[in-house]
């Protein structure tokens, strides 16, 4: 009964992609699966900020009017509940309301890719199963961290297998070290491309070797990396990478998609010039100053950014400053 509950809620998209992999857990390999078929990640992604109340409540008033601005950017979908949108402080019924609440507003030919990332694989498992019956098209599962002394590849490899063995949607790896102090073992990456239900990588880490290693151990897979910041997308691009999940682009979503279509287009050199100008703007709001600048940001560019929720401070006067002097100083402001 629970799993026609979560067929009955999945995106038409989500759908057509489900019967193109279920056959692997009854054991009846569908033609599809046998050839590869992988769902095309290619494109850029804001990773969306989640508005809040005074009061701290999620603010879905203003998130649907971001989301209405969104839908005039050519992105190819939107990823919901990553770092950006602050999915630590969320309950679990926050994170899936979010999910159901951008589903309702965004189009069915763009994708929403969902974290669904918990410490244990059983909430994983659990919630990705939410994700999926609440709209999700892809569970973005970011690499547990608390005992991160204890998560070596054969941990990992366990975890995320048995999360694809029972999604109902497409996964996608999430290495993001810069906040779980755990980098995804490249074995355990090239492993588990292997699986039918993975489908790929968001790597935040930047080691751009990295990428183009991964691309080019897993090339027979069909397996995709999307580049987890617009400060490399260009190099991520040179080797190989398909797009990007960028958090700048809640902010500058026109020029990040722009810069993507000069690399496909292979225009690297107007591709160099507008990437040298998004390096610091992307670092501000990133490594340096975090989601709080994120959405100060978003309020200077028409979008609603406000406050972060508890124990997130807004930026200090002085960091204000540096932000909106790394914006400026590039054209921006």
């Amino acid at each position: 009964m629970q799993c026609v509950r979560v067929l009955r809620g999945l995106s038409p998209l989500c759908r057509a992609q489900l019967s193109a992999w279920t056959g692997t857990r009854t054991g009846t390999r569908t033609q599809s699966q046998a050839a590869g078929t992988r769902l095309d990640l290619s494109g850029i992604y804001p990773p969306i900020a989640t508005p809040f109340t005074a009061e701290e409540e999620v603010d879905y008033p203003r998130l649907e009017e971001n989301l209405q601005k969104y839908a005039q950017i050519p992105f190819r979908g939107l990823v919901v509940q990553g770092s950006n949108g602050e999915y630590p402080y969320l309950t679990e019924q926050e994170r899936v309301e979010v999910v159901r609440t951008v589903r309702r507003s965004l189009p069915d030919h763009k994708l929403l890719m969902a974290g669904s990332g918990c410490e244990s694989t059983r909430a994983t498992v659990q919630l990705t199963e939410k994700m999926a019956a609440a709209g999700a098209d892809v569970a973005l599962v970011v690499t547990p961290c608390f005992y991160k002394g204890k998560m070596d590849s054969r941990a990992l490899i366990q975890h995320f297998t048995k999360v694809a063995d029972r999604s109902p949607v497409p996964v996608v790896l999430y290495s993001v070290p810069a906040n779980t102090g755990l980098d995804l073992p490249l074995d355990a990456v090239v492993t588990l491309s292997q699986h039918p239900n993975i489908h790929g990588l968001k790597d935040s880490g930047g080691d751009i070797s990295r990428i183009g290693l991964i691309v080019h151990k897993t090339k027979s897979q069909d397996f995709q990396v999307l580049a987890g910041s617009a400060g490399f997308l260009m190099a991520a691009y040179c080797v190989g990478a398909v797009g990007g999940v960028c958090a700048l682009a809640n902010v500058l979503g026109r020029e990040v998609c722009e810069l993507e279509r000069l690399c496909v287009s292979g225009r690297w050199q107007e591709a160099r010039v507008l990437q040298q100008r998004l390096i610091e703007p992307n670092a501000a709001v990133t490594r340096k100053l975090g989601v709080p600048a994120l959405k100060q940001a978003m309020e200077w560019f028409g979008f609603h950014g406000g406050a972060c929720r508890s124990p997130l401070q807004p930026l200090s006067q002085e960091e204000t400053l540096t932000l909106r002097k790394d914006f400026s100083n590039n054209g921006w402001l």
